[in-house]
C-alpha cells in the first residue's frame, strides 16, 4: 500500500488556523485574522498600491499633456481650482492641449507607505511623467538626492532670475549627494546651484500653504521636455 505523503508544516498550520477560524464567531473572527495575519494583509495592501500606481502611470502616460505638475502640499488642501485658471490662461496661445495635475498627500518620511510614495516619484521622474513639482522640504530633499532638479540659472529668463534672487526666493542647495554603505555622505559627484523657488510668500503660497510653517517650493524637473510651459508656470506662481 502506497504510503500517504506527509503534510508540510505550512499545510498543517493552515488547517489549524482554518479550524480555529471556523470555531470562532463575530468579532472574534476579525480579531483572530488581525492578530495572526496583520502583516500579511499590510504587505498585500502595499503590493496592490504599487501595482495600481504603475497601472495608473502607464495609462496616463498614453495621454498627451503640454505640462505635468505634481503638487504635494504641506497640508491636506487642494489647489486644482488655481490650476484650472492657469490652464485657461496658458491655452490662450492657441494650444488647447490640457495640463495634468496630480495632487498627492504630503511627502512624509514617518508614513508607513513612504516607500510607495518614493517609488512613485522615481517612476514619474524617470519616465517623464513630471515637469514641475510643488512640494515641501521632504520631497525637495529627495528630488535633490535624485539630482532631478533643473538649475534655474540655466532656464529662467535673466530678468526673472535676478528679480527672484534679489527677493530671496531662490534656494541655493546641493544635489546628487549619495550615502556610502557605512552611512557617510559621498559628495564626489555633488552639484551646487539654485534648484528651487520658494513660493511661500506668493499669493499661491499664502493661499495653499497658510496652515503650515514649512516652506513651499516650485521645482522644474531636469528631464522635462516642456521647458517653456514650465517657466510660464513658475512665473505665474510668483505673481
Amino acid at each position: 500500500m502506497k504510503k500517504k505523503k506527509e503534510k508540510s508544516i505550512f499545510q498543517q498550520e493552515m488547517e489549524r488556523d482554518i479550524g480555529t477560524f471556523k470555531r470562532l464567531h463575530g468579532k472574534k473572527r476579525l480579531q483572530f485574522v488581525m492578530d495572526y495575519y496583520k502583516w500579511y494583509i499590510l504587505a498585500a495592501i502595499v503590493i496592490i498600491l504599487i501595482i495600481a500606481s504603475f497601472a495608473h502611470m502607464f495609462y496616463e502616460g498614453q495621454k498627451d499633456y503640454r505640462l505635468r505638475i505634481c503638487a504635494v502640499l504641506n497640508t491636506d488642501r487642494f489647489c486644482s481650482s488655481w490650476f484650472d485658471d492657469f490652464e485657461k490662461e496658458l491655452q490662450k496661445d492657441g494650444n488647447e492641449t490640457p495640463i495634468q495635475l496630480n495632487e498627492e498627500q504630503p511627502f512624509d518620511y514617518d508614513d508607513m507607505y513612504y516607500y510607495v510614495e518614493e517609488l512613485e516619484i522615481q517612476v514619474s521622474v524617470s519616465y517623464n511623467r513630471m515637469d514641475v513639482a510643488i512640494c515641501g522640504p521632504d520631497m525637495y530633499s529627495y528630488l535633490l538626492k535624485m539630482n532631478a532638479c533643473y538649475p534655474l540659472d540655466e532656464l529662467l529668463p535673466e530678468e526673472d532670475f535676478k528679480k527672484m534672487e534679489q527677493e530671496g526666493m531662490l534656494d541655493y542647495n546641493t544635489a546628487n549627494l549619495r550615502e556610502n554603505e557605512d552611512g557617510s555622505i559621498d559628495d564626489s559627484n555633488a552639484e551646487e546651484g539654485y534648484f528651487a523657488v520658494d513660493i511661500s510668500d506668493t499669493s499661491f503660497g499664502k493661499e495653499y500653504n497658510k496652515d503650515s510653517s514649512d516652506p513651499l517650493y516650485a521645482i522644474i524637473i531636469v528631464n522635462t521636455e516642456h521647458t517653456e510651459d514650465s517657466v510660464r508656470l513658475i512665473q505665474a506662481l510668483c505673481e
